[in-house]
């Protein structure tokens, strides 16, 4: 079946909101701490190997990616927060422009956030909870690199983190998800879907 998302392209990354693009349609924003996965996420997610650039540097992704699904639905690429090797000016400022994004994007209609399985919850993941929920987004929680335990320590990590959004943000969902085995991959497609209006279109149902 066709991919809705395997014709997504890249369309501008600026550090500033102001230069974003449009603040019109609707767009998801994938949000997640440094080496989180989030680049490889929105790769398999959307069929394309180099939609959006990987790298073994934690950090790598300074600004904020726009990609345009269709029309005027995008996804977009936060900058990854925690420990990259940058000063803690740039980290400040890449918060700042986190949460003023979260705050203030009208078209924001979701949130998909990126936690190693192994290390969730860190706190400024919860941070990105308490904003999404202040501001009254929904979330949904990808526990990246599943393939990294075995069944018995994963499904015990979903288990835990779902119990523990219940006091962050009561709203939000978790799911497990692995890159490398596409596992959990049509689960996310389908939170996509509905967000981003697409559910109804006979050609969005995931491969």
């Amino acid at each position: 079946m066709h991919n809705p998302y395997q014709q997504t392209r890249f369309l501008l990354g600026t550090p500033d909101q102001r230069r974003a693009p449009p603040d019109t349609g609707a767009e998801v924003a994938f949000a997640g701490r440094s080496n989180a996965g989030k680049s490889s996420a929105l790769n398999v997610i959307t069929g394309q190997r180099s939609l959006a650039r990987t790298s073994k540097a934690p950090g790598r992704t300074r600004e904020i990616n726009f990609f345009v699904v269709r029309d005027d639905l995008r996804l977009v690429d936060l900058p990854g927060y925690g420990y990259a090797k940058v000063s803690r000016s740039i980290k400040d400022q890449w918060q700042r422009n986190i949460s003023r994004y979260l705050e203030n994007r009208r078209s924001l209609c979701g949130v998909i956030l990126l936690m190693d399985v192994r290390h969730p919850l860190k706190e400024f993941d919860q941070q990105v909870l308490g904003w999404c929920h202040a501001a009254g987004l929904q979330t949904h929680v990808l526990l990246t690199k599943s393939d990294k335990l075995k069944r018995g320590p994963a499904k015990s990590a979903l288990l835990q983190v779902r119990k523990q959004l219940t006091a962050l943000h009561p709203d939000a969902t978790v799911q497990l998800f692995s890159a490398h085995t596409r596992a959990g991959r049509e689960e996310v497609q389908q939170i996509l879907d509905s967000w981003l209006g697409l559910g109804d279109d006979p050609t969005s149902t995931a491969p």
